[in-house]
């Protein structure tokens, strides 16, 4: 199997909005060395940009046509949210030990019309998210084809941002909209890859997000990851990719939660692109789309997510 520079995506990053909480960002994740497609060990970096456009409104398996719902109305109507997340990655690996620490930074817009409002909601907020720091361990099968990973997600992003114009001016925005939940997370997962030949090679990876603690009346949801791909390697320089992601979040929790319009389940594809410049430097680019979504509640749902990175081993 070729272990040169690959990309494997697996479900482990979302971007959960709440109240009529919007539900999905980028599932994606370029954690190369837990797919088994970094060969060696030392120091790597990867640079990515993940644009979620939510603007679909859904309840249920269906979408909702907003044009239709008549102001003021009994629940919040959500119009927009625009994340852009730009994510810095750097990892260690020796022997059957790594360890990667990964810190996002956020732009996100969001409008929405309050329940009992009939002018929209504006909010805008750019700031560092929730810093992630997971080690993993690859000796439970030869050349590392069998691992498991465990972390910690920490508090490092803010949760005070407010809208800045509309009704709901000066009010916080919703908790799972914030850059940040307050809360620190345990991470746990486990990783497979192989090949099926010798330029169709595979990987499958899950994770599991589990909140220790509530922050200021907040719980997030807890979160189950699942991702499957394969690549075709036929050259060295360009390798096409496929990818499913799966991912199911349970209801937020607690007095500033939204309950009644969280937590969801969704299937998504994810076609992609890898390009080798050198034996060291990578570009990659995926788009993602959902093949089925069922949320609780009235949520705002991506018809698409896009991510285009670097990755480097220094």
């Amino acid at each position: 199997m070729n272990t040169r520079f690959a990309f494997a995506v697996a479900a482990c990053l979302a971007a959960p909005a709440a109240h009529a909480c919007s539900a999905c960002g980028c599932l994606l994740n370029t954690d190369w060395a837990s797919q088994g497609f970094r060969a060696g060990g030392g120091w790597s970096l990867d640079l990515r940009q993940d644009f979620a456009p939510q603007t679909q409104l859904r309840r249920g398996s269906g979408s909702v046509d907003r044009n239709a719902i008549a102001l003021p109305a009994d629940e919040e109507i959500q119009r927009t949210t625009l994340s852009r997340t730009t994510t810095l990655a750097l990892d260690y690996a020796q022997g059957d030990w790594g360890v990667t620490l990964k810190l996002p930074y956020l732009l996100r817009t969001h409008d929405t019309v309050a329940e009992g409002d009939t002018g929209l909601s504006f909010s805008r907020s750019s700031s560092l998210g929730d810093m992630r720091i997971t080690a993993r361990y690859a000796g439970l099968a030869p050349n590392g084809a069998l691992g498991l990973t465990f972390g910690v997600k920490l508090p490092t992003g803010r949760h005070d941002v407010a809208f800045s114009s509309g009704p709901q001016q000066g009010a916080q925005l919703d908790r799972g909209l914030q850059p940040g939940s307050g809360t620190t997370d345990a991470l746990l997962g486990a990783y497979h890859f192989g090949a099926f030949s010798d330029t169709l090679g595979y990987f499958v990876q899950g994770e599991v997000h589990w909140p220790l603690n509530s922050s200021s009346g907040f719980k997030p949801a807890r979160q189950t990851s699942v991702g499957a791909g394969v690549r075709y390697s036929a050259s060295d320089a360009v390798q096409p990719q496929l990818q499913l992601n799966l991912r199911h979040e349970t209801r937020e929790s607690g007095t500033a939660a939204d309950v009644a319009n969280s937590g969801f389940t969704a299937l998504f594809a994810s076609p992609g692109v890898t390009w080798q410049l050198s034996p060291r430097v990578a570009l990659y680019g995926f788009v993602q789309v959902p093949l089925a979504q069922r949320v609780n509640g009235l949520q705002l749902m991506p018809r698409y997510n896009l991510t285009v990175g670097v990755h480097a081993d220094l």
